[in-house]
């Protein structure tokens, strides 16, 4: 009984641990402390512009860029604003402006919109066109 007592302990201990690292709020200001821009910034020469908001708590930063590119992964890492790991779904964005947002080490991630809708598609097969709001969004 008293084994049964002790297993039944230790998995309660060791689920209260996962839901505390789980559910720890994270200081979004304390991220822009990474970003590689904090103020509006126009980069690049080409024939379309999209601009680009990074979103991460009450702050925002804007990005006009110029690019010939067909897709906004590849206008991001045109100008070395993104990283990530590529599979068969494009780009799984960890990293924007500087700023992490990973889902495997805190539950946090990228959300992508286009004018203001939720985008149905991930970066790299989101097609720019000319004058687009594209918005990407810390969320946890």
């Amino acid at each position: 009984m008293k084994t049964v007592l002790k297993r039944i302990l230790a998995a309660v201990l060791i689920l209260s641990a996962i839901c505390l690292v789980g559910c720890r709020t994270v200081d979004k200001e304390s991220l822009w402390n990474d970003a590689i821009y904090t103020t509006d910034t126009e980069l690049g020469e080409g024939s379309k512009i999209a601009y680009v908001e990074i979103i991460v708590g009450e702050n925002s930063v804007t990005f006009t860029i110029h690019t010939d590119e067909k897709y906004l992964a590849d206008a991001l890492k045109e100008h070395n604003l993104v990283e990530g790991e590529e599979s068969d779904y494009g780009l799984y964005i960890k990293k924007l402006n500087g700023i992490t947002a990973d889902y495997d080490v805190d539950a946090s991630y990228w959300s992508l919109t286009v004018n203001g809708e939720y985008s149905m598609s991930g970066a790299s097969f989101t097609e720019i066109c000319d004058g687009e709001h594209y918005e990407f969004t810390y969320t946890k």
